[in-house]
């Protein structure tokens, strides 16, 4: 078996030469980064036809982050998969709410998920949010609810629970609500992909202002 030597710098760039070589649905050209990165962190070229893109949301997206948004997650791993200093070089940062302790009191009070109560102290920030769900469904659920109420309506939603319970039907409810959204249709999902579209849009940021990863 003959190995291709690759640098470990090239790794990622011969990755990508790789995924673009074997791609064979048409992408738009500015939607690519987001969708090569999904494939990059997956190995799934499922992603090429199942991510939803809702119009102009690269834009949106890009506006957003340039005003500092906060990316809230739904998971610390999810957290952990976003590139720290591209949040800096933008004035952005990352939180996730899962661990700390009024959010299982509230959810224990409340009946619900800790997903759930993570979406409601987001509501109470007054920060531009973008809010990047990987794993719970009932994160989702509990977005739209805000958004048809207008109690809360974060600048963007990355959908892309994975699993088996509600997770399509809580995304075609993101999808339908309207708001600008990246989702991944079906069952497919994860905190990796959440992070990788995270690290896609932060990027794109830094190719438009001429940073260097």
């Amino acid at each position: 078996m003959n190995l291709e030597y690759v640098l470990p710098a090239d790794i990622e760039k011969r990755s990508f030469e790789i995924i673009e070589s074997e791609l064979k649905t048409e992408i738009p050209e500015k939607l690519k980064p987001v969708v090569i990165r999904a494939i990059h962190t997956t190995a799934d070229f499922d992603y090429a036809e199942n991510l939803y893109f809702s119009e102009n949301v690269i834009e949106i997206a890009l506006y957003a982050l340039e005003k500092g948004a906060v990316i809230i997650t739904d998971t610390n791993m999810a957290k952990a998969g976003i590139n720290k200093p591209a949040l800096a070089r933008h004035g952005c940062e990352c939180m996730c709410f899962m661990a700390d302790e009024d959010i299982a009191q509230t959810a224990k009070l409340n009946g619900t998920t800790r997903a759930s109560a993570s979406v409601d102290k987001a509501a109470k920030l007054g920060r531009p949010v973008i809010y990047a769900v990987g794993n719970a469904p009932t994160a989702l659920v509990r977005l739209c609810d805000h958004i048809s109420a207008g109690t809360f309506v974060p600048e963007l939603v990355i959908g892309a629970p994975v699993g088996f319970v509600n997770v399509v039907q809580s995304k075609e409810m993101l999808i339908d609500s309207g708001i600008p959204c990246i989702a991944a249709k079906g069952r497919k999902g994860g905190s990796n992909v959440a992070a990788a579209i995270c690290n896609a849009l932060l990027y794109m940021l830094d190719n438009k202002k001429g940073f260097k990863k």
